[in-house]
């Protein structure tokens, strides 16, 4: 990871489990980030990527499952994930604006990638995930071009930078700059350890609801500020969810509904304007494009054995979070439109978490 002072440099540890190496989605084996930031007065936007492994991801298809907490948000694919229960792209994370580019930059590197699709198989169902970073960035200019989508998956590697970086360049985290951020956990069950990352890109929340470890302290730093800017939440998350751990695309599912412990431990109410959507998959078994004259064998955990993995990803949950919200930097944008850091307003007023 890039050297920077994340949640757990402030003394701040989030839940019981242990985190991966990096505490990172890249925890996750052979998943893999890039990112293009896009960082220039009026223009404050970018974009991200996941790649959930390194061969080709539509003929060797992940498990996956999507949930939505509050439909507030604009994704393409999700209807094809939740009937088949596979994802065969990368998946891409940008503006709203910039949804209907980025799903057509990926369907011409998928097409790239597959010669066949169009011509003897079906066609392709690309991935892509939105925030609104209107705030910040100037949005109706529709700055991201294909070659930033191409740009973010080629240089995709486990190295993940976070705050104000990627789809996250432009985003609020209650009421303050916020972005990317990332976190993991180790699952340790009698059959194997395993490794569940998340992967949000941040823009949502109201300074006076945020909580961090039962610490109120948006509501000192509202006092503090005495501004009126955050009072309207209008932002959204996406949520990533990635994980080796062997689960059918139901028990995914339900792993997704408990993103959203992670999100109200942080102060998150859900409210109306906030579009709160979480995407997951597992690499524990890979779907072939291509059938065969065998039955094709899954591996899933039992039920019994759920709980883990709900608490693993309300941990993590939280933590990129507060992650994506502790790395930030401060950020001038669209006619002069700005936020703080979260962490330059800590040294400020000398608080402590």
């Amino acid at each position: 990871m890039k050297k920077q002072k994340r949640l757990r440099d402030y003394g701040i540890h989030i839940g019981e489990m242990n985190t991966g190496p990096k505490n990172s989605i890249t925890d996750v084996r052979d998943i893999t980030v890039g990112q293009v930031t896009l960082s220039d007065q009026n223009i404050q936007s970018g974009v991200t990527a996941i790649l959930p492994h390194l061969g080709n991801i539509f003929q060797e298809k992940v498990l996956a499952s999507t949930h939505v907490i509050n439909g507030f948000g604009k994704t393409t694919g999700a209807i094809q994930i939740g009937e088949l229960g596979t994802i065969e792209t990368p998946i891409i994370l940008t503006n709203t604006l910039s949804v209907g580019l980025a799903s057509d930059a990926l369907i011409d590197y998928m097409l790239e990638q597959n010669p066949e699709i169009g011509r003897t198989t079906g066609t392709v169902n690309p991935i892509v995930g939105e925030c609104n970073d209107m705030f910040l960035n100037d949005i109706r200019a529709k700055v991201i071009t294909k070659e930033h989508i191409m740009e973010a998956i080629q240089t995709a590697s486990t190295e993940v930078t976070e705050g104000t970086v990627g789809a996250g360049t432009g985003m609020l985290c209650y009421s303050l700059k916020g972005g990317v951020g990332t976190s993991s956990r180790i699952i340790d069950l009698e059959h194997g350890s395993y490794t569940l990352g998340v992967l949000v890109v941040s823009n949502f929340g109201i300074l006076r609801d945020l909580t961090i470890r039962g610490n109120p302290i948006g509501k000192t730093l509202k006092e503090r500020i005495l501004q009126s800017w955050e009072e309207k939440d209008k932002g959204s998350i996406m949520m990533i969810v990635a994980t080796d751990l062997p689960v059918s695309e139901r028990q995914l599912n339900r792993i997704l509904k408990r993103t959203n412990t992670g999100l109200a431990r942080t102060g998150s109410i859900i409210t109306n304007g906030s579009g709160e959507i979480a995407i997951g998959f597992s690499t524990a078994n890979k779907i072939p494009h291509q059938k065969s004259h065998t039955l094709h064998t899954l591996h899933t955990i039992h039920e019994e054995e759920m709980d883990a993995a709900f608490r693993a990803v309300g941990e993590a949950t939280e933590e990129a979070v507060l992650n994506s919200l502790v790395t930030a930097t401060a950020v001038t944008g669209r006619d002069g439109n700005e936020r703080p850091a979260f962490k330059d307003l800590l040294q400020s007023f000398e608080i402590s978490l």
